[in-house]
């Protein structure tokens, strides 16, 4: 039972004492406050008056207490508010009659107040408050970490993320940089003319990508729904219908491993330009980024790590094939041949599905000897077209496709192609997914969509799309390496599972 830790039951007991004093510790009044920043800006000048006080400035003060010490007839009190942290200073003589005695030990560490007094400069040169009035406005019942360690279970912290933030307030910083960001993302779409737009989260066929699905049921319709993997098709079909410039921020989920890049549930930017090709979206990419550089203010290197990565645009671009000699150092003689290749990857300890095509075997090259090396951005261009079943092919060669991937710290960033737009050529590819679903049992292989095939019948203009990871863009600007410490509530093993496995 949640209740019956003995800190928790004692605390219990003061919120009742403090009822019975007639204190409600759960007020809902209003409360004309200021921000610890303001506070600390508006009476700066305090430090240079001659008595270092003005009792005629009077402000309100609100926030949680971080750190409190009593000293009999009065007391000092830290608290933190969503700018910062203030101390507060109360005494006995300048409360109503009787008020302190009672209250002295009701208020502990994590208890939230309301405090009206004027700035003074303590002794040590602290601008403080002192309250001509103090109160409670949330009694808390679980005490918070002990002051020194603080919050240090990894674990712990993604799961209770409102403790994290109150324990760390550095936290909260990543994720008001995430806010900025996707803010800021919507901002230069719209500027360029796109519409955001919101398509279906449940699908009836799982699509957009190669990926495993979440399955659901539909209890009116009786029929089976998939969360979706990628809103690709239904944007492209808001292209069909002739919305030329089309954006979406969304969530999508795959039910795949999770690790330091992958969680289930996931945010993507998506967005497709009518009459653009592969090409014009890697300009609006670097366009895009020199755009949040400028607005977040940051410098074109950063740190990621150990690593420095440089923002500089424009980017690199190197095609596929070349980057698997060139980074990949993989002898030229063996990248279009699918026997050396099982022969390659075997040699070096890879082990594959003897059924993967020529496309997949590279892609496996790729993987494992190129993807870790690209550090600075890096567009890779050029894709196998059996990797790449939504993208156009290359009209002066059928094998690739006009696609390409941001690389960034070794981390796929972005996904972006000139779109197919051939209904025929597109219901083949289909089909071929579906057989490789059925002869090798591949889980992610995309499923036939007779819908997507019958509005393309109509006539999709020349388009080109791109998909951009959120979170793993948040991840690159705000240094961090885990996937889980830029989502507020990353997924989480159940805590009962974990044990048994300890």
């Amino acid at each position: 039972m949640i209740f019956e830790n003995t800190y928790i039951q004692e605390r219990i007991k003061k919120s009742e004492e403090l009822k019975k004093l007639g204190i409600n510790p759960y007020p809902n009044d209003k409360y004309k406050t200021i921000e610890s920043d303001e506070f600390k800006t508006k009476f700066d000048y305090i430090k240079d008056v001659e008595n270092q006080r003005d009792e005629s400035a009077k402000c309100t003060l609100r926030g949680r207490i971080k750190l409190l010490r009593i000293m009999g007839k009065a007391a000092f009190a830290k608290i933190q508010d969503t700018k910062g942290m203030v101390q507060l200073y109360y005494a006995r003589d300048d409360l109503p009659e009787g008020y302190y005695n009672s209250i002295k030990k009701l208020i502990e560490v994590g208890d939230i107040v309301v405090a009206t007094g004027f700035p003074f400069i303590t002794q040590t040169g602290e601008l403080t408050l002192h309250c001509s009035s103090f109160e409670i406005v949330t009694k808390t019942i679980s005490p918070l970490p002990e002051k020194f360690h603080g919050l240090q279970d990894q674990e712990l912290r993604y799961r209770q993320r409102y403790l994290d933030i109150i324990m760390n307030p550095e936290v909260k910083e990543t994720f008001l940089l995430r806010s900025k960001i996707v803010s800021l993302v919507r901002r230069f779409f719209e500027s360029k003319a796109f519409l955001e737009v919101e398509t279906p989260m449940l699908h009836p066929i799982p699509g957009g990508a190669n990926a495993r699905p979440f399955i659901t049921h539909h209890n009116a319709l009786d029929v089976a729904r998939y969360l979706r993997i990628a809103p690709e098709l239904y944007l492209k079909r808001l292209v069909v219908g002739g919305m030329e410039a089309v954006f979406e921020i969304n969530r999508n989920f795959r039910n795949e491993g999770m690790d330091h890049t992958h969680n289930p549930e996931f945010t993507m930017l998506e967005f497709y330009w009518a009459y653009h090709n592969y090409m014009d979206l890697m300009e609006l990419s670097e366009s895009m980024f020199a755009y949040l550089f400028e607005e977040l203010k940051l410098p074109t290197k950063l740190p990621y790590g150990e690593l420095e990565i440089d923002f500089a645009t424009p980017f690199k671009k190197i095609a596929y094939l070349d980057a698997l000699q060139e980074i990949g150092k993989v002898p030229s003689d063996i990248v279009g041949d699918r026997a050396k290749i099982m022969e390659y990857l075997k040699e070096n300890g890879i082990k594959v599905d003897a059924n993967l095509s020529l496309g997949y075997l590279q892609a496996e090259l790729f993987d494992n000897f190129v993807e870790a090396k690209l550090i600075n951005p890096t567009f890779v261009t050029d894709f196998p077209i059996d990797i790449s079943p939504l993208a156009r092919r290359s009209d002066t060669n059928p094998d690739i496709a006009e696609r390409f991937e941001l690389f960034i710290a070794g981390k796929e960033i972005a996904n972006g192609f000139s779109e197919l737009n051939d209904p025929i050529d597109q219901y083949e590819r289909f089909k071929a997914q579906v057989e490789a679903k059925e002869v090798s049992g591949d889980d992610e292989a995309m499923h036939m969509d007779l819908d997507y095939v019958k509005a393309l019948s109509y006539g999709m203009p020349p388009t080109a799309g791109e998909g951009i990871g959120i979170d793993r863009l948040v991840m690159m600007l705000s240094n961090q390496h885990s996937i889980r410490d830029v989502l507020l509530f990353p997924a989480m093993r159940p805590e009962n599972i974990i044990k048994k496995d300890e």
